[in-house]
């Protein structure tokens, strides 16, 4: 590797890092202030909050990475034209592949990266958060129920209580179950406690009654009783019922799926949808790389305009990522969307691989240039008189 290949790849890696980092922590505070709740309403700490929400960020990379790679080669390519060195490096007989090679080998890399997290660590991640989830709802009764509080179980289930003795007992239990827009049902009990056993986590109330108001009717039917049972096992499901998703299954697991598995009998065309997007993913940094260097990385003088050519890596890159998009989502009920992805990225590479041995420059047509120009020049005039 010769040093102006070395100094591509060491300015593009660079480049990369800080912008994958910049955009993966960003969009993770957004996801994370979603899940701000956990620490809100069931008693989790700080740091249960950010190892809970940490866990998507393997999926966020998986996702972010490719368009990282584009920013990077875009102000690599960028900053070696505006300081003139592509035109240099091409008036000494350089040829494009010669500069293309070290974007390449930084997007083998990132290839290689998104090879490995989409296969692994993705959905490990994802099974970590599920497996996590579900522990700290476990003990949602035990932790997070608190004296004096009223506290959502789910959305339409509210659970308060008056006190709570050393002993565990619970006093002056108010339950409200509004799941059902059907019929509402409302318990009070005097007392109550937690009891654990083979069936189950269960809420048995003492000395109450329970209301249950139909939609429609005015009163509501009122049975008091001695001993009630309420289920809390669906907020309180340990580890053996935990189902994972699609999205949460290793790849050897999309490519040799369990002819017994009941989500597999279910949907067998969003496993080969999502195997599909899998096996193909590791393969967009690359593309991405080609259409950035086929825009932008012809030489051209400092009179040249490059936003246009800009705006055309853009496109193509939104355009190839969308239709992979959506051959992944028709692909699972019309199994031969799912080679429009294939087609696209073998037209990518073709086209690309060829403007770039040809050193052609990619332009829009005279005419759209005249309309952009004059647009930007028409914005321009009315922010001046502003």
């Amino acid at each position: 590797m010769g040093s102006i290949n070395r100094y591509i790849v060491r300015t593009t890696a660079a480049a990369f890092v800080i912008v994958l980092v910049c955009l993966t922590a960003v969009i993770w505070v957004t996801q994370a202030l979603r899940d701000i709740d956990i620490m809100t309403n069931q008693g989790q700490t700080i740091l249960v909050f950010i190892g809970l929400t940490s866990l998507i960020i393997p999926l966020l990379v998986l996702v972010i990475a490719p368009i990282a790679l584009v920013i990077a080669i875009a102000h690599v390519l960028n900053k070696l034209s505006t300081d003139s060195e592509i035109i240099v490096m091409n008036a000494a007989g350089m040829s494009p592949w010669r500069l293309f090679r070290g974007f390449l080998l930084v997007s083998i890399g990132v290839s290689l990266l998104v090879a490995v997290i989409s296969a692994y660590f993705a959905p490990k991640g994802l099974r970590m958060l599920r497996d996590w989830l579900t522990a700290v709802r476990a003990n949602v009764v035990a932790t997070v129920l608190q004296p004096g509080r009223f506290t959502t179980l789910e959305s339409g289930v509210t659970l308060y209580i008056r006190a709570r003795e050393r002993n565990g007992q619970l006093l002056g239990i108010f339950l409200d179950d509004q799941r059902n827009p059907r019929e509402a049902i409302t318990v009070m009990a005097e007392a109550g406690e937690l009891i654990d056993n083979k069936n189950g986590t269960f809420l048995v109330l003492m000395n109450g009654n329970l209301q249950r108001h139909e939609a429609g009717q005015r009163d509501p039917n009122i049975v008091s009783f001695d001993r009630y049972a309420f289920d809390l096992s669906q907020y309180t499901g340990g580890p053996a019922a935990i189902k994972y998703s699609i999205r949460e299954r290793y790849l050897w697991q999309l490519l040799f799926p369990d002819p017994t598995d009941q989500l597999y009998v279910e949907q067998p065309g969003q496993f080969r949808a999502e195997l599909h997007d899998r096996l193909i993913a590791p393969i967009y940094p690359i593309a991405f790389a080609v259409i950035a260097y086929a825009y932008l990385g012809a030489p051209r003088t400092n009179r040249q305009s490059r936003t246009m050519s800009m705006l055309g890596a853009i496109g193509g890159v939104a355009a190839l990522r969308l239709i992979g998009f959506a051959s992944t989502v028709f692909g699972a009920t019309i199994p031969w969307m799912l080679l429009l992805q294939y087609i696209a990225l073998a037209l990518t590479f073709g086209f690309g691989l060829h403007v770039i041995g040809r050193g052609l420059i990619l332009e829009p047509p005279e005419f759209v240039t005249d309309a952009v120009e004059r647009l930007s020049q028409r914005i321009s005039r009315r922010f001046a008189m502003e």
